[in-house]
């Protein structure tokens, strides 16, 4: 499957942070100022969680879920929109150079699974949920060297049939090093506060640019491979594109609560979509 958005140059403005963020020493159990921390800006950004070897073996473990002759039909594997005849006869490593992501391969590889239910960071999301974590969602992340496109702004939230008020969690790792030249995140810290923004399809399903270039504040948060981000799903993030010479791969986790219901895309549309807010684009 290939990336149904063609990779549209994106203003550099729109990435330009007030800040960069250095993350912090170790991944390890929260503290008061740390939660505390979380709840006022949305996110936590720590420099160590996966080792070397690890980071060696979720990779391989990407590969062999893409190199599989025949994948279940849940699984989404996706290139970027300019992998189209180029990719159908290349050899797997030279075609993860074109994916631009996995969804829902999680339970195919014990590897991935035990980082996904690592007892320190369910731990840590359990705390920041108030609550026993269920797994919402696995993705896997990869900006190609060159080509990998722009994720525009955005709340997670938006994108999840999940009620209002919901407490999600999500945790990025980086399993290279993310840089502001290759796509590393960038926030709005404390925009989670406000609740659902208005969304609009234009590049993506995606907060207006002409938004985000009124706030004030944001930070990019380069992280190092075996770096973890924990973030709320309502903090608005995006990533530019990648036209560095180097790769930018990430595991993407989303928790919610377990027992959360589920609601309709109609009413998630209501939530995020701009007839509620009265907004334009």
């Amino acid at each position: 499957m290939f990336d149904h958005l063609d990779n549209v140059p994106h203003a550099a403005s729109l990435y330009q942070p007030e800040a960069v963020l250095e993350p912090l020493q170790e991944f390890g159990p929260l503290t008061d100022s740390l939660t505390d921390q979380y709840r006022s800006v949305g996110f936590l950004s720590h420099r160590s969680f996966l080792s070397a070897g690890r980071i060696i073996e979720v990779k391989q473990a990407l590969m062999d879920i893409a190199s599989r002759e025949e994948l279940p039909a849940e699984v989404q594997l996706q290139f970027e929109s300019e992998a189209r005849g180029k990719v159908e006869d290349l050899p797997i490593e030279e075609r993860m150079n074109y994916v631009r992501k996995f969804m829902i391969f999680a339970h195919l590889d014990a590897r991935i699974q035990a980082v996904m239910n690592d007892p320190l960071l369910l731990g840590v999301v359990t705390e920041l949920l108030d609550g026993v974590p269920e797994m919402f969602q696995d993705m896997a992340l990869l900006k190609p060297a060159g080509i990998g496109r722009e994720k525009p702004w955005h709340q997670d939230h938006a994108y999840f049939n999940l009620p209002e008020g919901t407490p999600v969690v999500g945790v990025w790792i980086a399993l290279d090093d993310a840089t502001p030249e290759n796509g590393c995140m960038h926030f709005i810290p404390g925009g989670h506060r406000e609740g659902p923004i208005a969304h609009f399809n234009r590049r993506d399903w995606q907060i207006c640019d002409t938004e985000i270039l009124t706030r004030k504040g944001v930070v990019a948060t380069p992280l190092p491979a075996g770096g973890v981000l924990i973030f709320d799903g309502l903090t608005p993030h995006g990533t530019p594109a990648n036209r560095s010479e180097l790769s930018r791969w990430a595991l993407q986790f989303h928790y919610v609560k377990r027992g959360t219901p589920r609601i309709t895309t109609e009413e998630r549309f209501e939530m995020f979509g701009a007839d509620r807010h009265g907004s334009t684009c």
